[in-house]
């Protein structure tokens, strides 16, 4: 009979116990089982080595180990602390700059804004929601609705059927509230970062923004406030479009109103972000000034700040107002942005970003610098959004 497995008879080679094959344990006397040939001798060598090792010796061995995890330790921190020091230095800056008492007198001058959803045009808000919102800004310092009315297309013309209910909501507001204006609020995505959205560089899309602006003052709105984002400091294509446009609404005694980015809260910052993240988020003071100068009215987005703790966004809204003054006309009106929203996320945290604190700072920044200003205010962002505390602290903080 033959073994398939191995080409041979089953019964020709027997297994049994005394064939099995012998270990290297057992075939080398004076090693134990498991152990290889020499290791017991190693190990006697190594034994001895040590025997020869001085105290001395020992000692020297510690050091350089220690040395070893000291240089290892120095080249962890120092990169942490070339990243982690200049933040603490500012943020403990900024909150330094949110102490101190603002100086009597710095309360709202009558000069207010808030911005307003698409709701107020597109013919869901009716006559009841105009009574409730003259209630709500009765006795309060708002001047100005910047109210939805776009956006714009990418070419900068504007469909009438983005404001079908406008001449209604203007008719209402001037029943209700005859000391306020009413200003369209336009804005669009510029094509500034992607290869989607608004080209400011093209004289055909300024001209038909401009044609867009003739087109909805004969609706009725009292003022064009625009707001185009991202919009890059130094942008002259923006200066040229300002331009055109404050001939157009000075013609008709209406107020050119911004959006205004933050300020370089160090010079060059915007410069910086920008090659580290490809969105030069804030503008240069200069750049600031320039458009302040072309323009009635300009607003300051001071909230998405990235400030992660209430007193050192207080200190920041404090030195946005204070560089905004610095280079904003005294005939120009300044406004300061208030965050009347609630989220959390990169660049917000809600906890840190209120409406208290906002006001604070921005009377601590109108006292340093110009607490007589007449043409300053504040601007809320925006309605649909805001909490019953926050407009108690608006009130109390600003008001009076």
């Amino acid at each position: 009979m033959t073994d398939q497995s191995t080409g041979t008879d089953a019964e020709e080679t027997p297994r049994t116990d005394a064939q099995e094959p012998r270990t290297e344990a057992e075939e080398t006397p004076g090693t134990e089982a498991g152990e290889t040939p020499g290791t017991a001798a190693e190990a006697e060598a190594e034994a001895e080595a040590e025997k020869d090792v001085t105290p001395e010796e020992e000692e020297a061995a510690l050091l350089r180990r220690r040395r070893v995890r000291r240089r290892i330790w120095i080249a962890l921190a120092v990169p942490v602390l070339l990243l982690v020091l200049p933040v603490l230095v500012a943020l403990t800056a900024l909150r330094i700059n949110y102490m101190g008492d603002p100086a009597d007198g710095t309360y709202t001058r009558g000069k207010d804004a808030i911005w307003l959803g698409h709701a107020w045009v597109d013919g869901r808000k009716k006559d009841a929601d105009v009574t409730a919102l003259a209630a709500r800004l009765k006795d309060t310092g708002i001047r100005d609705l910047y109210v939805h009315s776009g956006p714009l297309e990418h070419d900068g013309t504007l469909p009438a059927s983005s404001y079908p209910n406008a001449r209604w909501f203007i008719a209402a507001v001037h029943r209700e509230m005859p000391q306020i204006r009413v200003q369209a609020w336009l804005g669009d995505v510029l094509a500034s970062e992607s290869p989607y959205g608004m080209r400011l560089e093209r004289a055909a899309t300024r001209a038909a923004v401009v044609r867009s602006t003739r087109e909805i003052l004969a609706t009725g709105f009292e003022g064009v406030h625009f707001d185009l984002e991202p919009l890059h400091s130094g942008d002259q294509d923006y200066l040229t479009l300002l331009d055109a446009l404050h001939r157009v609404t000075a013609a008709q005694d209406a107020p050119l109103s911004v959006a205004a980015h933050q300020i370089d809260p160090v010079p060059g910052f915007h410069s910086f972000w920008g090659t580290t993240t490809g969105h030069p988020k804030w503008w240069s003071q200069k750049f600031f000034g320039e458009v302040a100068r072309r323009v009635d009215q300009i607003a300051v987005m001071s909230y998405d700040t990235i400030q992660p703790l209430e007193g050192t966004y207080g200190g920041y809204v404090a030195q946005q107002t204070s560089l905004a003054l610095e280079v904003t006309p005294p005939s120009t009106d300044l406004l300061m942005g208030l965050p009347f929203y609630h989220e959390n996320r990169f660049g917000h945290w809600n906890h840190a970003e209120t409406v208290p604190a906002g006001v604070r700072g921005v009377r601590l920044g109108l006292s340093r610098t110009d607490a007589d200003r007449a043409n300053f205010g504040v601007a809320l962002y925006v309605d649909f959004a805001a909490e019953e505390a926050d407009w108690t602290a608006y009130r109390e903080g600003w008001v009076r």
